[in-house]
């Protein structure tokens, strides 16, 4: 059981800093842009949103495990920098929020307290599938902003958040699968289930 407490390094990274390399003059967003980039920052938000109260979740469960709590505790601060980096990004191009917020973030303490007590293995089975989903979802994301006009700040900006989000989510991806993810009951069934939820809670709160 050992591996359940295998780390990778992850250091608390200064998004806000490391984003704010952008080069690209702040030009004026086409009204085609604004149509594209909203439902992207607001399924977004409500993406980290879930992610947050996920791992809220399993530490309400399994926080007492002094070994675990530290891994949980670490990855769910990215997910607090990366609910504050969208959250910004909502003010700034002044994006309807997802109206179904309070859902969020109970559907995503309910999956997360409800893994957790399924166990160790079971709450990095929920890790896994749920970032395996979010990857996925930005790498769409980054394509479809590859094809905008990058010249401007605002979907340089974008582009660089989305990718740098990805990254932390595929590492939190790959610290699951380390910490055995894939021995957790009824893995594939979990896993099967919990990605259909979040590519339906994508399309939701894309619309709401």
């Amino acid at each position: 059981m050992l591996a359940l407490y295998k780390t990778f390094p992850i250091a608390r990274r200064h998004l806000k800093r490391s984003l704010s390399t952008v080069t690209s003059p702040n030009q004026k967003l086409s009204d085609r842009e604004i149509e594209q980039i909203h439902p992207m920052i607001r399924v977004d938000q409500s993406g980290e949103v879930g992610a947050y109260y996920i791992y809220k979740g399993q530490i309400a469960v399994l926080g007492h495990d002094p070994k675990l709590r530290p891994l949980l505790e670490e990855m769910w601060d990215q997910e607090r920098v990366h609910l504050e980096l969208f959250s910004d990004l909502v003010g700034e191009h002044r994006v309807r929020p997802s109206l179904l917020r309070p859902v969020w973030e109970m559907a995503g303490f309910v999956v997360g307290a409800a893994t957790a007590a399924m166990g160790k293995e079971a709450a990095m089975a929920c890790t896994e599938a749920v970032e395996t989903v979010i990857g996925e979802h930005y790498n769409d994301q980054l394509r479809e902003i590859g094809v905008m006009d990058n010249s401007k700040k605002q979907i340089e900006y974008l582009a660089k958040t989305v990718a740098k989000c990805r990254d932390d989510e595929m590492e939190h991806h790959d610290i699951a699968v380390a910490n055995d993810a894939r021995r957790a009951p009824f893995h594939s069934a979990l896993s099967a289930v919990i990605k259909q939820g979040c590519k339906g809670a994508i399309w939701v709160a894309e619309r709401v």
